[in-house]
């Protein structure tokens, strides 16, 4: 019944995906940034994608930032691409936006279509001026991505849709796809192949909901769903972590796809092979990290085709009679019959594998950077989308301090940022933790190394 569902799932996002949204793997060196509102900025898809790519190219030096900030439309983006965005140096540069520009209660209103109309020409002027920064842009590839969507059709208790909203975010979407055509720029949407899942998980379950109770904000799972796509979208389906087949009876090592086989023994009934992996298997958390969220990002497997298309470490030996017990360095990870064997097992699946424990660890520690980073978007908040509009960009002084005391009564946002900036306003703390946020990188690239490991497989 599972493969039944993730056979679907597949059949359903590849016909909402278009050759056009082919987006190029990114290559080592890339200063990857990711523009976008509070989808992009307290979201996970974009740590999600640097994950695969640290589990999956263990030797390949990126860097990815979230530049990201709560509430914005393509105006606002527009107004900080110098100091928020350039100042990140990127070789590669994702652009998203909709879903603040098209607005929101007016779509319940008296003339929903002349609001959602208006919104629409004020976000194409916004962009057009954004575009003309893009197109100046020298030696970065610039992605399009259309938003995800608000969830019009989840029945949410407590919450009245806001009906029309997403048909004006898929115009915003049309215009971006049709920018990336004019410019060369490579495009993809994510709002088509959501709204298609939703729909799908809908038909079983009408509360159903990709986002949380707001309709707006993907949950981790939902997140993954988007790096799935983008990762799809980059060429990764089919691409395994690695293929181990051997014929027992023969002693033959039949193939080793992505790894390296060595001092394959067989001893009895029994047989043992040194393996090297030039992948880890890709983490997936089963608990919810950030502001909101209730739902872990593994929950993803049950939406897409991830693990079957993209996390497949597979080990099969052919030639076996009866129950084996199969031991990782020493280890006892499960027992499996010839025939299920001669099948194939996905190690990728089990998660108390010395290696899936190794990849664990990248994935905590990229957690830890992600947390590191919110703090120092929501510090990115303040001096963008509040002092700016004072008149005191980057000041970080009293007077700051005294106009953000005097508004925080009137923005409840200022008020819940005033404790984070109070602290990251300084310049040794903001370094301090930008040398942490650093180390954890190190660290990450010092253990995503896949180190040899020795297979046994014991006749029971």
């Amino acid at each position: 019944m599972k493969k039944i569902a993730w056979i679907l799932a597949a059949a359903l996002l590849a016909g909402t995906a278009a050759p056009a949204q082919t987006i190029a793997p990114f290559k080592d060196g890339d200063r990857v940034v990711y523009l976008g509102n509070s989808i992009t900025d307290g979201g996970h898809y974009h740590s999600y994608i640097w994950l695969y790519y640290m589990t999956r190219f263990p030797e390949m030096n990126l860097r990815m930032y979230n530049a990201g900030i709560g509430g914005e439309t393509a105006g606002g983006m527009f107004k900080r691409l110098d100091g928020d965005v350039f100042s990140k140096r990127p070789t590669v540069l994702t652009v998203t936006f909709g879903m603040n520009d098209t607005g929101y209660m007016e779509y319940n209103g008296d003339n929903p279509e002349a609001f959602g109309e208006a919104r629409y020409k004020e976000c194409f002027e916004n962009y057009k001026k954004m575009e003309k920064r893009l197109e100046g842009l020298d030696g970065v590839r610039v992605v399009m991505i259309g938003s995800s969507p608000y969830d019009e059709t989840a029945r949410i208790e407590g919450n009245t849709p806001l009906r029309g909203k997403n048909a004006v975010m898929q115009r915003v979407v049309e215009f971006q796809k049709a920018s990336a055509d004019a410019h060369g720029w490579e495009f993809i949407d994510y709002n088509a192949p959501l709204v298609e899942v939703g729909r799908q998980q809908q038909a079983v379950d009408p509360s159903f909901t990709l986002t949380g109770g707001d309709r707006v904000h993907p949950d981790n799972d939902g997140h993954m769903v988007m790096a799935y796509l983008f990762l799809k979208a980059q060429g990764f389906a089919g691409k395994e972590v690695a293929d181990i087949r051997i014929d027992a009876a023969k002693g033959e090592v039949l193939e080793s796809a992505n790894c390296k086989i060595s001092n394959l023994r067989k001893y009895g009934r029994d047989l043992s092979f040194d393996y090297l992996a030039n992948s880890l298997p890709y983490p997936m958390d089963t608990v919810a990290h950030g502001w909101g969220m209730k739902r872990g990002q593994a929950n993803a497997a049950k939406l897409v085709p991830f693990v079957e298309e993209m996390n497949r470490e597979m080990l099969t030996v052919k030639g076996l009679k009866g129950n084996y017990s199969v031991l990782i360095d020493g280890e006892k990870i499960g027992t499996w019959s010839a025939g299920e064997l001669a099948e194939g097992i996905n190690l990728a699946e089990i998660v108390w594998t010395p290696q899936y424990q190794q990849a664990l660890a990248v994935m905590h520690l990229n957690e830890y950077r992600w947390e590191i980073e919110r703090n120092f978007r929501d510090y990115a908040w303040m001096q963008y989308d509040f002092f700016q509009d004072h008149g005191l960009l980057d000041a970080n002084d009293r007077h700051a301090v005294k106009v953000l005391d005097r508004e925080k009564s009137k923005n409840g946002w200022v008020g819940i940022h005033r404790e984070n900036y109070s602290k990251l306003m300084h310049p040794a703390v903001r370094e301090a933790r930008e040398k942490e946020q650093e180390l954890l990188i190190e660290q990450i690239y010092r253990i995503n190394k896949p180190v040899v490991r020795k297979i046994e497989l014991h006749r029971n």
